[in-house]
């Protein structure tokens, strides 16, 4: 049994990371800003309160923690506002980039201690954060910051190796949830194909970035 931590667990694909690794007789921490009755009725351990944002919140989480060994911790909050050129929006954009790249990288930084040889780190990404696959243009925030993110996870791969701790830079796909209007495949489907990909996780494939059914995508 191994212990995971999920952040952004209430709902859509951290929730359903939470359910699927409770099944499978994993000890899971789930942390998010607040529950939901979905998260609430797995009975896991809920940690709330947990603004990736907030430097406070994140060494309130620490300080909780201490001394809590994690196997696995899975950076999953995120935010998705769509920026056209035509109305661009700075505060959103400097927004999406606090959540889904600076906040990843605090709570990683925070949690270091948690982790240890063996270990495993993972960034929830987008292949909309793929430069070589931007073949649409728009939602500039959105973008932007998950090129920031999955670079903050390519360097985190080669700072935490030494440690033995290895990175994976994962897109889940299209995924049906509320951030995406419920388009897409059904979450069970794409956190099956996270969990492999994190399973199959080693040193010698740190640091690459990953579709949910194995695909390598090009940065």
């Amino acid at each position: 049994m191994a212990t995971y931590l999920v952040t952004g667990a209430s709902g859509g694909i951290g929730c359903e990371y939470c359910r699927q690794l409770k099944e499978r007789g994993d000890e899971v921490i789930a942390a998010c800003r607040a529950s939901s009755p979905d998260l609430d009725k797995l009975g896991v351990r809920v940690e709330t309160g947990v603004d990736i944002t907030s430097d406070a919140a994140v060494r309130g989480l620490a300080a909780r923690l201490a001394g809590q060994p994690l196997d696995v911790l899975i950076n999953n909050a995120g935010v998705l506002q769509s920026i056209p050129l035509d109305h661009l929006d700075f505060d959103s954009i400097r927004y999406q980039f606090e959540v889904n790249a600076i906040g990843t990288l605090r709570l990683t930084q925070a949690l270091l201690p948690n982790l240890s040889e063996g270990s495993k780190l993972i960034l929830m990404t987008s292949r909309m954060g793929s430069i070589g696959d931007n073949t649409s243009g728009g939602s500039y925030g959105y973008r932007m910051s998950k090129v920031a993110m999955s670079m903050a996870g390519k360097s985190l791969s080669h700072d935490l190796k030494p440690r033995g701790i290895a990175v994976a830079i994962l897109h889940p796909g299209l995924v049906s949830t509320p951030m995406t209007n419920y388009t897409g495949i059904p979450p069970a489907e794409s956190v099956g194909g996270l969990l492999q990909r994190i399973d199959e996780l080693t040193l010698k494939t740190t640091g690459q970035f990953w579709h949910a059914d194995g695909e390598v995508l090009p940065w």
